[in-house]
């Protein structure tokens, strides 16, 4: 190891032994009980096998981008995560997850590996470094530089320096991120898009859309329907809504029989009546909300109006509905970021961004990367 690795690690030796406290305290919530034990203290994270294929992401959206490339290796892929999110995520893909250690555990935690594919900015100094002296070839995909995120990185440029050394291909997303990344010391940078996009929604079936405005607010979730009808006047549209889960389809209908009445508002239930002809409609089917925004104008995306992370935005964005949001979105990040012209908003403003849908911005994708290049160089290596 150079001297820079070593001063590094006994940096962050004491960092750990400081935190210890901390993060024992920490481990005693629900919430952490199994993540920090097996980061910080190798509980039940053992190595994995020699001579795979392995995958790293840091949560949920990033895991679920990469799963083509995992699925298409099978047996030879292991994962690796940060977040509990993440690793319930990878384990619906495959079983054989880790959660990533803190990296003064790596230089005996990881053994040979064939490849590493590290997913976009997981730029562990350590976890490169001793990838490749261990024989892996390394790769960082899905690799960008947000104007946001610009200068901090140009502030650091010197350690990133030291981490690009240890890479071996880098994937950008597009030419400004690999201008920007050869400026941090990149080398070797193929530019092919965004892959959270290589995997673009479809619908089954061709819906009738009604006329006038087309509203629908999408999985929603507890309260949520409550303040969303709260702030729905008939002349933004007519409004569809689509609870997350089947379940509370029969509460979700009691609560709109009642508003509707009160207010004298047409309703009626999908299962009863296949068309979007009432004022208010209660989606109570399961599989066809990719069909539906495809005829809508305008979605509401549920699960961030509570604190529950949010849901997927590619699927309304990519079929041009207008796209309003709560700012409780911690779980889908990356892939808001992967767009252009979306609102996050407050519980008491959706009234009024409905009332001024005509001059809200349609949604704008970034462009869909491939996963071939990244299948091919992976290739030259098994």
């Amino acid at each position: 190891m150079s001297l820079f690795s070593i001063f590094y690690y006994l940096v962050l030796s004491v960092i750990y032994i400081l935190a210890i406290p901390y993060l024992i305290f920490k481990s005693q919530s629900s919430k952490y009980k199994k993540a920090i034990p097996a980061k910080f203290f190798l509980k039940n994270n053992s190595r994995f096998k020699e001579n795979g294929i392995w995958f790293h992401s840091c949560s949920m959206g990033e895991t679920k981008a990469i799963k083509p490339l995992i699925e298409n290796y099978k047996e030879q892929a292991n994962i690796s995560v940060i977040t509990n999110t993440g690793f319930e995520e990878a384990k619906s893909i495959n079983q054989n997850v880790k959660y990533l250690p803190f990296e003064i555990f790596l230089p005996f935690w990881i053994n040979r590996q064939k490849v590493l594919v590290v997913m976009e900015a997981e730029l562990w100094y350590m976890l490169f470094l001793i990838a490749k002296n261990k024989g892996a070839k390394t790769f960082l995909i899905n690799a960008r530089i947000s104007d946001k995120s610009y200068n901090s990185y140009k502030k650091f440029s010197f350690f990133y320096k030291k981490i690009f050394e240890n890479i071996d291909k880098v994937f950008a997303q597009s030419e400004i991120d690999k201008v920007r990344l050869e400026e941090l010391g990149a080398k070797n940078i193929e530019v092919i898009g965004n892959i959270k996009l290589a995997q673009l929604p479809q619908k089954k079936i061709d819906l009738k859309k009604p006329s006038g405005i087309l509203i629908t607010a999408a999985s929603t979730h507890e309260n949520e329907e409550e303040l969303i009808i709260n702030s729905y006047k008939k002349e933004f549209g007519k409004l569809v809504i689509v609870p997350r889960h089947p379940e509370r389809f029969l509460k979700v209908d009691l609560l709109l029989r009642e508003f509707t009445k009160e207010k004298n508002f047409s309703y009626h239930k999908y299962s009863q009546k296949e068309d979007f002809e009432s004022d208010i409609i209660l989606v109570d089917k399961m599989g066809i909300l990719n069909d539906i925004y495809a005829i809508s104008d305008v979605v509401i995306l549920g699960g961030a109006f509570e604190k529950i992370g949010g849901h997927n935005p590619i699927e309304p964005a990519f079929f041009g509905c207008k796209l309003i949001s709560g700012k409780n979105i911690f779980n889908q990040k990356s892939l808001f970021e992967c767009i252009k012209n979306y609102y996050l908003i407050e519980k008491d403003e959706i009234g009024d961004y409905l009332g001024k849908i005509g001059v809200l911005e349609k949604p704008v994708l970034t462009k869909a990367g491939s996963i071939e290049p990244i299948i091919k160089e992976i290739d030259k290596w098994l």
